[in-house]
C-alpha cells in the first residue's frame, strides 16, 4: 500500500554519499525515496509534502552558484513549516549545527559512518511525534 509509505527526500550534491543514503533506507525501511543533487532540484517537489527531507547543508560541489542547505532549508521552511527537516554535514562543529537549528532544522546529523544509524532515530523520532499530534488533535476536534 503507497499511501502507508513514508515519503522522504534526500538531497545531496556528493552523489556517491546520495546514492548509499538512498541504497540504506530503500533496505531497512518502507520509504518512497527521491533523491536530488541540488536545493534547487527538491524545490521544484516540495509541493509534494514529503513526510522528512534530509539536506546537505553545503550544496555548492555541482553548480558554482547554486543555492546552499540553508538557503534550501529556509525556502522549505516558507513552503510548510511543518515539514522537518534534517540537516547533514561533514562539519562536526557546533557553531554549524546551532546555525541550522536557528533555521529551524529538525536535527543535525555529522556524516559519518553512524550517520544512517542516527538518522534512522530521528526519523522515528519525528514519525512518532507527528503520529501523537494527530490523535491530540483528532481527539480534541471531538470534544
Amino acid at each position: 500500500m503507497k499511501e502507508d509509505k513514508i515519503k522522504l527526500f534526500l538531497v545531496d550534491d556528493d552523489a556517491l554519499f546520495l546514492k548509499s543514503l538512498e541504497i540504506e533506507f530503500l533496505d531497512h525501511a518502507d520509504f518512497e525515496i527521491k533523491t536530488f543533487s541540488s536545493g534547487e532540484l527538491c524545490l521544484t517537489s516540495i509541493n509534494e509534502n514529503p513526510d522528512v527531507v534530509i539536506l546537505d547543508y553545503h550544496l555548492d560541489g555541482i553548480t558554482k552558484g547554486a543555492i546552499n542547505g540553508l538557503e534550501t532549508l529556509d525556502k522549505i521552511k516558507e513552503f510548510n513549516e511543518e515539514i522537518p527537516v534534517i540537516m547533514l554535514s561533514s562539519q562536526d562543529k557546533i557553531e554549524v549545527a546551532v546555525e541550522c537549528m536557528l533555521h529551524k532544522a529538525t536535527d543535525y546529523v555529522v556524516k559519518s559512518e553512524t550517520a544512517f544509524f542516527r538518522l534512522k532515530q530521528i526519523i522515528t523520532k519525528v514519525l512518532h511525534t507527528q503520529k501523537i499530534e494527530k490523535q491530540l488533535n483528532w481527539y480534541i476536534d471531538r470534544m
